[in-house]
Formats: structure tokens, C-alpha cells, sequence
């Protein structure tokens, strides 16, 4: 009998071999598109002159925007505003994959950036309200008042008059942004920043929490597993949470700035914040999935990751806790053209899944598209497994024709 079990457990799991399911809603010309896209990136002197020569083109004025919106744009992002993205929405429901639609124009450093920031999504949260596809929307919150302020808050430092009114509107903006959340009942996530701008948004994250999470997680922090303190953080914020009759929600990811918090550091003369290496950083991730799901129903997580591993373990820990695959406090997630072979297997076995799908004018997410394509190249075999993934689907078709 023990045998059977472990023999029906197994053929539940996903498997991220399978490229038949992987690229289900792939056409072959399609196929073929993203194949010539991930052999470039595979070249990383090509990335880096690529990426160079396209930001001059554009600085002058060159008519590259087709080009661009054929093959990077395409491969990663939703379109160039909200309502273009429902092709995709549409797309990602058919496999049983939501959407988290976010408004990837960054850089904004005044009064109007900041309104527009807030204006897009509440807008986000009310598209959501009315789709099955769209469980979550997100926002970056130094998208909502300017840095200076939040660096002073950091270390604690007297803000100035005029920084307090900075300070009190990028407060409103948070708390306009939530209720709309919590009316429309949309889970909300809402991006890590830097750590040296952190502590400020989190004292934020927690009211918003407290007011809005009592009965379920509408709110979720974002906690960069990278950080050595990150672990302890999110078991400080679950003490938080039942101390205050609130429900937490956690988004782990490893993280988006290493190299810039380690110039940091040593620039300015103290200690990294950043994990010695990367096996202490995938110790502490899986860490932290263990502690979720071992408080899972006061915590809802999001697992958003593009590491086999961790989409296991988090799968291994889910049956070992008797927790259905399609349990409503647990999600996976990854971006918006990437690591499909996991997102839409996960989503086969019947696992909640959701993709991150960025918007916006083509030339005002090019930062977000080069960040894409230099991670391709940086991660440690990142386009050469999508690479290979995908040459392996069209050998499969090919032979099966």
C-alpha cells in the first residue's frame, strides 16, 4: 500500500521536462521566434552590445521601434498599455495561468510620475476586479514619492518641512492604492526596494496589513531571500501579524540588486546586507518556504521564482502538509516569457500559477527589457536551459509531424 501512495503522490508532480506542455500555447512560428531570441542571449558579448547599441539608437532617434517590438518586447511583455494586454490575459487563462499585471514604466522622480504610478494601479486593481485571470496586481512603491525621503527615514534622520508634505502624499497614495485593493478584494503585491530604502515601507506595508488583512491576505510583502536578515524579518512580521489579529502576505524572491547593495556597502564602508553566496541565499529561500507552510493559513505566499528546485520543494513541502495543489494561500509565479516549462507544468498538475506581465511604451520599458535580457545571460545557465528546452520542443514536433 505504501508503495501505490508514493507511486500516485509521483504522478502528480510536475515535470519540467515535459516541453509538449511547456510551450502548449506556442505556435511553431512562434516557437521558432523565441528560439532565435534565447540563442542570441546565450551570447553575452552580444547582450552587452546589443543592449548598448539599442539605448543610442534610441537616444537618436532611430526608427528601431518595430524591431524592438517583435522580439524582446513581444517575448516579455504584456503590451503597450493595459487594455493590449488582454491577448495575453486570454492566453495565459486558457492554461490555467494568471496574470499580475504591472505597469513596468519606472524612474518616476516627481508629483505627476508618482500620480500616474498611483493612477495605474488602481486602474490594475479594477481591470482585476472583473477577470478570473487576474489574481493579483503590483506596484513598485518608489514609484509613489521620491527616494531622498525614504533614505532619510532609513537611519531615522529629521525630515524637512517640505519632505514631511513628500512623505504624507506618498502615504495617501499607498493608502488609496490598498483600499482599492481591499474593495475589489484583489490580492495586492507590492515590490522590495533596496535595503538602504526598505525599513520606512515596510513600518507602511505593516498598517496596511493590519487594517486591511483581517480576515484574508489582500496585502503581500515582497522579502529578497539574498539578504542575510530576510529570514528572521519574515518570522518577525508573522509575530507581527498574530500579535495584531492580521494575516500576512509573503512574496519570496532572491532578489533584484545584488551587485548595486554590494557597491553600496563597501563604498560607504559597512557591512553587505547580501547573503556570502549562493547557497546560503537558496538555504534561506527554502527556509522561508518551509516556515510558510508551516504557518500556512495565518500566511498566504507567493513563491515567485525561477529555481527547479524551490518550485519542488515548495511542491514536496504542499504534500507532505496535505495541502491541495490548488490550495487558495499558496502561488507559484515566474515572468512574463520565462521559464514556461515550469509555470505551465505546475499549472497542468493542477498548482495555483500566476506570470508577472509587464506594460507599457515600448521605449519606456526598455530598461525593464535589458535587466531581462542581461538576466538571461547572468544567470547561471538561464538562457541556455531555455534555450535547450525549447530546441528539444521543436525536435519533438518535428518528429512527430
Amino acid at each position: 500500500m505504501e508503495n501505490n501512495d508514493q507511486l500516485i503522490s509521483h504522478a502528480l508532480k510536475p515535470d519540467f521536462e515535459n516541453t509538449k506542455v511547456a510551450f502548449s500555447q506556442k505556435s511553431d512560428i512562434a516557437l521558432k521566434k523565441s528560439y532565435l531570441l534565447f540563442s542570441s542571449m546565450n551570447n553575452s558579448t552580444l547582450v552587452g552590445f546589443g543592449t548598448g547599441m539599442v539605448s543610442k539608437l534610441l537616444q537618436w532617434k532611430f526608427p528601431i521601434k518595430s524591431i524592438i517590438k517583435k522580439t524582446l518586447f513581444e517575448q516579455f511583455c504584456g503590451g503597450e498599455d493595459r487594455d493590449d494586454c488582454d491577448r495575453v490575459i486570454a492566453e495565459l487563462g486558457a492554461a490555467g495561468i494568471g496574470t499580475i499585471l504591472d505597469f513596468a514604466v519606472e524612474g518616476a522622480t516627481d508629483e505627476k510620475g508618482f500620480e500616474r504610478t498611483e493612477k495605474e494601479t488602481i486602474a490594475n486593481i479594477k481591470k482585476s476586479s472583473g477577470s478570473e485571470h487576474i489574481p493579483f496586481c503590483v506596484f513598485k512603491p518608489t514609484g509613489l514619492g521620491p527616494n531622498k525621503v525614504l533614505e532619510k527615514l532609513h537611519i531615522r534622520e529629521k525630515l524637512s518641512e517640505s519632505e514631511q508634505v513628500a512623505y504624507n502624499r506618498m502615504y495617501q497614495r499607498f493608502e488609496r492604492i490598498c483600499n482599492a485593493a481591499a474593495k475589489n478584494k484583489v490580492k495586492l503585491l507590492i515590490d522590495a526596494e533596496e535595503t538602504w530604502l526598505q525599513n520606512p515601507l515596510d513600518d507602511i506595508i505593516y498598517q496596511m496589513m493590519e487594517k486591511y488583512n483581517k480576515d484574508e491576505p489582500i496585502i503581500f510583502n515582497t522579502f529578497q531571500l539574498y539578504c542575510k536578515d530576510k529570514l528572521a524579518q519574515l518570522k518577525q512580521a508573522n509575530e507581527l501579524a498574530q500579535q495584531k489579529g492580521f494575516k500576512l502576505g509573503a512574496k519570496l524572491v532572491r532578489g533584484a540588486y545584488m551587485e548595486k547593495e554590494r557597491e553600496r556597502a563597501k563604498r560607504k564602508g559597512y557591512p553587505s546586507p547580501i547573503q556570502p553566496n549562493k547557497d546560503a541565499t537558496d538555504q534561506d529561500y527554502n527556509a522561508a518556504l518551509r516556515y510558510c507552510i508551516e504557518n500556512i493559513g495565518q500566511i498566504a505566499v507567493l513563491n515567485g521564482t525561477h529555481n527547479e528546485k524551490s518550485n519542488y520543494f515548495l511542491v514536496e513541502l504542499m504534500e507532505k502538509a496535505s495541502l491541495a495543489h490548488n490550495d487558495k494561500s499558496v502561488y507559484f509565479a515566474q515572468l512574463y516569457g520565462m521559464s514556461d516549462h515550469i509555470s505551465y507544468n505546475l499549472s497542468h498538475a493542477g498548482y495555483n500559477v500566476a506570470k508577472y506581465v509587464p506594460y507599457g511604451p515600448v521605449q519606456a520599458v526598455m530598461p525593464y527589457l535589458f535587466r531581462r535580457a542581461e538576466e538571461n545571460t547572468s544567470i547561471a545557465g538561464q538562457s541556455s536551459r531555455e534555450f535547450n528546452l525549447i530546441k528539444k520542443e521543436m525536435k519533438r514536433r518535428k518528429k512527430d509531424k
